[in-house]
This record gives structure tokens, sequence and C-alpha cells, in this order.
């Protein structure tokens, strides 16, 4: 089977090794007579699925032990309502750096639980960059300072995190995994899975234990960290089968040689793509100011809209999946992330490079 050029931007491609182990094991799970989608989420071989990712994901970001996470449901969509329910406290503002829609998004979730202010912005520049750290400035009473790591639809991308002296929560969605992490400079990581961590369902939470147990006891049981702390994420059935996948990639990036070695794989990747943008002489032109370019999603236009109509036609015809831009700004995106192969990439730039000879 000829596998696709998938640079879908989420759900996107998962390692091919991966996705034979779970087939491998999809009728009978290590003997069990079962799927691992049949499994009760109370018996001890689903328990030990569950687990590992967990010490996985300790293991590979070098996660301090004064950290919990939790698996849940609801994508980082719900996330953004979740985080203020549980973190920002009467009196206090919740802080928000704009980079992008999904920054937007939370914010506008936030309006609705208490007070906001928007730190730093990139808005007025189409979210082409990302904020220089001395221009955002925090509230007074700040509760937390909210910012979006990797912007998907835009191709930004935080090399620098803040040093701020309240919580910093980072919706990591997509670059999570990607790169190594100072994660004791964050108050909470969050991430839905899709995009590097696995199938879609699952949305894994990163974050401080003494952030954990403050929320209003009006707050829906489901909607409280403390729930599925306390429970080890198995208050209610969770969704095991996307669990499973997860541990499965996490396992995968461990024989990678680590996040360090992935880290350098997508350097290599995106420089692949940035440097047929950057040798085209205008006729690829990249959406993101280059100290800001992200090594998840790379941006672009051409100079002619019809040309790019006419490019993305082109792609899809020989075998590349995912190129159009986000429906909001049009424009093409190749996402990068993990699993997606170097071999991929140069597929991309030698397409890019001879449809450039035909047209420019």
């Amino acid at each position: 089977m000829k596998r696709a050029y998938n640079f879908n931007a989420g759900p996107s491609a998962l390692p091919l090794a991966v996705l034979e182990k779970a087939q491998k094991e999809l009728v009978d799970f290590q003997n069990t007579g079962m799927s691992v989608m049949e499994l009760s989420h109370r018996s001890k071989e689903y328990e030990a699925v569950h687990n590992r990712a967990k010490e996985l994901l300790y293991e590979l970001l070098q996660i301090p032990e004064n950290y919990d996470i939790l698996f849940l449901q609801g994508g980082a969509s719900t996330q953004f309502s979740m985080i203020p329910m549980n973190l920002l406290q009467e009196g206090q503002v919740a802080n928000y750096v704009l980079t992008g829609s999904w920054s937007e998004k939370a914010l506008k979730e936030a309006k609705k639980v208490g007070a906001t202010h928007v730190s730093a912005s990139s808005k007025d520049e189409k979210h082409n960059f990302i904020p220089a750290l001395e221009n955002i400035q925090l509230s007074e009473n700040a509760a937390y300072l909210h910012i979006t790591s990797n912007n998907t639809i835009y191709g930004t991308q935080w090399k620098v995190f803040p040093k701020v002296n309240v919580p910093l929560i980072a919706d990591m969605s997509s670059d999570i995994l990607s790169r190594p992490l100072p994660v004791e400079n964050f108050g909470m990581i969050y991430a839905g899975a899709q995009k590097n961590l696995g199938p879609s369902g699952v949305t894994v939470v990163i974050i401080r234990k003494d952030l954990i147990g403050k929320e209003d006891e009006n707050i829906p049981t489901m909607l409280k960290y403390s729930t599925h702390a306390e429970k080890n994420s198995l208050y209610n059935t969770p969704p095991t089968f996307g669990i499973y996948m997860l541990s499965l990639v996490l396992e995968w990036v461990k024989e990678q040689g680590g996040v360090k070695a992935i880290e350098k794989a997508n350097e290599e990747k995106a420089a692949i793509l940035y440097d047929a943008i950057d040798a085209s002489n205008g006729f690829y032109i990249g959406h993101a100011k280059e100290d800001s370019r992200s090594l998840m999603n790379v941006t672009f236009n051409l100079s002619d809209s019809e040309l790019e109509k006419q490019f993305l036609q082109e792609a899809k015809e020989k075998g590349f999946v995912g190129l159009n831009g986000h429906r909001s700004i049009g424009g093409c995106r190749a996402s990068i992330y993990n699993a997606v192969p170097k071999e991929a990439c140069i597929a991309l730039r030698d397409f890019m490079i001879e449809f450039q000879k035909q047209h420019g």
C-alpha cells in the first residue's frame, strides 16, 4: 500500500510503526481475547496501559514530581473554559497573549468566567509574529498568563517562553513533544492529542499540584481538575483506545531517541521547506516572520491567487494531502508534525521547485 503524503493539520499523521502495532493487537490485546477497546477501564490490563502512558510522559518531558498528568476529554477547547473556572479567583484577572485564532477563542471563554486582560497581541500584523518578551504587560492581580505555544493557522511558534511571577499556562496542542521543554517554568501545559500525541479524543493536562483544588465548589464535578486528579483520570470512563494509542506513540518517541532527537528531525524537515520558500525569489511567500517561524506548520502563499489554486490542485493530484491553508485565511500550509517523515518534506520541496519552473 502506498501511504499518502499527509500534511493534515489535525487529526494528522501517526507513525506507521504505531499503526502497524495497533493493527496487530487490535483483535486480541495481550492474550485477553478482547480488543483494547473492549477492556474494562477498571481492569488490570487497561490500568497498566493507562499508567504506562503517564510514566512515559513524565520520562520524555522530564516532568517534575510536583506535577500531575490528567487524561481528559473535550479537546483543548474545553480547557479554554476549565482553566478560568478552576484558576481564576474572585478579584483576579486572567491574562492572555493573543497570537492567533486559538488564543482568541481561549480569551473569549475566559471572559465568560471573570475579568481578563490582553498582555500582548500580534493581531494588528495578521498574527505573523510572536510578541517580544519585553512587550508582555501583566495586569494587576494577574491570576495567570496564558499563551499558545504554536499557532497552526498562522505558522508561528514561541522560541523562548515568558518568565513571570504568576502561573504560566500554555496550550501546546500542536507542538507538545516536538522539542524539550522547561516544564518547571509552567503552571500548566495542555494539549489535544491529535497532532503529536495520538488520535483525537484525548486531552493531556500537565498541571502543578498546588494549582489543583482551588476552584469554587459550585463548578460542575466533571469540570474540576481535582475530580480527575483524585481518581487518576478514571472518575468516569476515559477514552481508553486513545490513551492506548498515546502510549504507543510515546514508546515510538522513546525508540527514536527521545524528544531531543525528535527536535533535530523536526528542524531538518522544516529547513527543507523554508529553504525552498526563501530560494523562490518571491514565487512562494512565507506568512510568518523568520524569527517566529513554526517547526510544525509551514504557511505560505503564491504571488498569484489563481496560480495558488492550481498549485493546490496539482499537489492533490500527486498525492499531497492537507496542503490547503485554514479556511479562515486560505493560502497553503504544510503541517509537519513528529510523525511526518522527512521523505514527505523532500517530495513536497521537489514538487514546489518543479511547479515554479513550469509557472514562474
